[in-house]
């Protein structure tokens, strides 16, 4: 009898460690266009605006996107291109390659929208950073936007993956959407 219940318990294996099931939605759109800021743009049904403004320059328009279904923000930051192109796009960059220490791949890619005066980088951040998607718009001359995507979890590749996949068509839609309303500020 002993022996059967020694062997019995021989077997054993662990279950492997699994993530929970989230259940992504479709994704729908609804405009972002209000009088209080310079830009409008398609924003995801399942997102909040936040309005926030930089408390060290003052700096308004800026905002954040909040996915409270996912625990993601995108935080977005807004500034006035004065002669200052290149500042604003080296700081920019920095912040992305910031992530060079956990990142196991950092991409840009480049957008064009020639007939909308507007230019910009998408970059995709892979493995297990803080920020896994980043993004800026610029029209070079007016206004360069920026926007940068954090989960408030502890950064899994494989466990954020649908989520992931889900705001960042998000993301797509609203640099493809993003309009700069030309206006004095």
């Amino acid at each position: 009898m002993v022996c059967l219940f020694l062997s019995a318990c021989a077997d054993y294996t662990p279950k492997p460690m699994g993530y929970f099931r989230i259940d992504i939605p479709e994704n729908e759109y609804r405009t972002f266009d209000t009088i209080a800021y310079p830009y409008s743009f398609e924003l995801s049904k399942y997102a909040k605006i936040v309005p926030q403004r930089d408390t060290k320059t003052g700096d308004k328009y800026w905002l954040n996107i909040y996915y409270p279904q996912f625990k993601g923000t995108i935080y977005c930051s807004y500034k006035r291109v004065q002669g200052n192109l290149q500042e604003l796009s080296e700081d920019s960059r920095e912040f992305v390659y910031k992530h060079t220490i956990k990142a196991d791949n950092i991409s840009e890619q480049p957008f064009v929208n020639p007939a909308a005066d507007k230019y910009g980088t998408l970059y995709r951040i892979e493995g297990n950073v803080a920020s896994p998607m980043q993004f800026v718009l610029t029209d070079s001359t007016g206004y360069f936007f920026r926007g940068a995507l954090y989960f408030n979890a502890v950064p899994n590749k494989d466990s954020i993956a649908p989520v992931l996949d889900f705001v960042s068509k998000d993301i797509l839609v609203l640099m493809e959407t993003f309009k700069h309303k030309k206006q004095k500020e």
